[in-house]
Formats: structure tokens, C-alpha cells, sequence
């Protein structure tokens, strides 16, 4: 996929890896719509895309809400046009510090799944329609590499990227023929506020920068023939062009 010109939808844009992404697709052409609940981070990160010369505009949403989707996706469209690439890229660990999965509370395990599953569910429901259409398109869930790895502590959070793999997996099969790709992204470990409220002892120089995993999903989206629909890929992996 060409991503000049197309029309691209992050969540979780103001911040890490969502901040991250967006502003390497407004830099490569794409116009960019940024979704993220915090107005203040989400704006100083439009700003940074348009003042080096990119299209991105900012929705304040929480995509876990259900009356959100069709005004995330009925806003973004006004804004950038027909959207062919849509990064699910929000996400929440549940309450911090993380807890034995039997100590969890029923509430923030839905919480979370709300979150990191039903809402990338729902707001792909409403998108992937029209690319099918068109034929072309592009839905990226960011996963993890405890959807595989059974992490203790990590349950809520494990269980719903988990879930998420195989729902790109299913979308994978059920879209195959229309031009429509879906792709699940382990992107590795990252130096983000995210992996700091998770593992606050970690040695952040042992830690990928948000930037470098960001150049290899936006490789990942370009490159149809290694990043087949339907499978999963692993960031740190995936070798990119100099």
C-alpha cells in the first residue's frame, strides 16, 4: 500500500507508540486523524505533525465508550477524507499495580476488554465496510507479547490482546478477496509511560524507542507481500529497508 495520500485513523495518538506512528504516516503523506482522551497531549501532538508540514487532526474520544465509535469514525471522515488505514493502537493495563488474575476485579477485567477489544471491535465494524468497497485497506491491532506468554499479573491485560490476535485472525479470513488486510502487531518493548506504570524498575536504555517500532509497522502497512493478512508479526523482527 502507497501511504501518500491515504487517509489514516490512530487511537491512543498522543502518546508513545500512537504519538509515534502518526507522526511518521503524516510525514510519509497520509492525513492523519489522532484519537486520544486527553486534549491537552493529543493537541501538542498535532501541532508537532503540522508544524513540519503534515495533515493531522485531533479527536477527543475514549474508544471504550460505545456512543464513541460513530463519532470517532463519522468525525475522522469529515476530516481526512475515506480512511484506508485504521492502527488500533489504545490500550490499558487495568489497574496499576498489576495483580494476580484472581485477585482482579470481574469490573476491571470488562474495563479492560472494553478498551483493548470491543472498542478496536466496534469502530472496525463501522470502517471496514467501506474499504472493502473500495478494495483496499489496512487494520492494524497492536498487540503484545503477553497475548502468547502467560505473564503473572498480566491476566487482564494478556487476555484481551489475546482475544485481539484472534479476532484479527478471523477478520483476516472473513475479509480475504476484498483488498482488506489485518494485521496483529507485537511491537516489542517499548520506553513508554504504558511499560513505566507496568515494570516501574526497568532499565529504559534496555527498551526500543517508540520511533524505531513505529518505522517498522509503517513498513509493515507498505510491504503487502511480507505482511500478509491474518498474520501475526513481531516488530522487533521485521526488517526494514535502509
Amino acid at each position: 500500500m502507497k501511504i501518500e495520500g491515504q487517509g489514516a485513523l490512530v487511537t491512543g495518538a498522543s502518546r508513545g507508540l500512537g504519538r509515534a506512528l502518526a507522526e511518521l504516516l503524516g510525514a510519509k503523506g497520509a492525513r492523519v486523524a489522532m484519537i486520544a482522551r486527553d486534549a491537552g497531549p493529543l493537541s501538542d501532538a498535532v501541532a508537532t505533525i503540522r508544524a513540519r508540514g503534515g495533515v493531522a487532526h485531533g479527536i477527543v474520544a475514549d474508544i471504550a465508550a460505545k456512543d464513541a465509535v460513530h463519532k470517532i469514525a463519522g468525525q475522522a471522515q469529515g476530516l481526512i477524507g475515506e480512511i484506508g488505514i485504521a492502527i488500533h493502537n489504545a490500550s490499558t493495563l487495568g489497574p496499576v499495580p498489576l495483580r494476580l488474575l484472581l485477585d482482579t476485579e470481574c469490573e476491571d477485567l470488562a474495563a479492560v476488554l472494553e478498551t483493548n477489544l470491543v472498542g478496536p471491535f466496534r469502530l472496525t465494524k463501522i470502517l471496514a465496510g467501506a474499504m472493502a468497497l473500495r478494495g483496499e485497506g489496512v487494520i492494524v491491532h497492536i498487540s503484545s507479547d503477553a497475548a502468547v506468554e502467560p505473564y503473572p499479573t498480566w491476566g487482564a491485560y494478556g487476555i484481551s490482546k489475546a482475544a485481539q490476535d484472534h479476532l484479527s485472525r478471523v477478520l483476516a479470513a472473513e475479509l480475504s478477496g476484498t483488498g482488506v488486510r489485518v494485521l496483529a502487531v507485537d511491537p516489542g518493548e517499548m520506553d513508554t509511560k504504558m511499560h513505566a506504570d507496568a515494570v516501574p524498575d526497568a532499565d529504559r536504555k534496555t527498551l526500543q524507542r517508540p520511533a524505531d517500532v513505529a518505522a517498522r509497522i509503517v513498513a509493515m502497512i507498505a510491504d503487502e507481500a511480507r505482511a500478509v493478512s491474518g498474520v501475526r508479526l513481531v516488530a522487533p523482527s521485521f526488517e526494514v529497508a535502509p
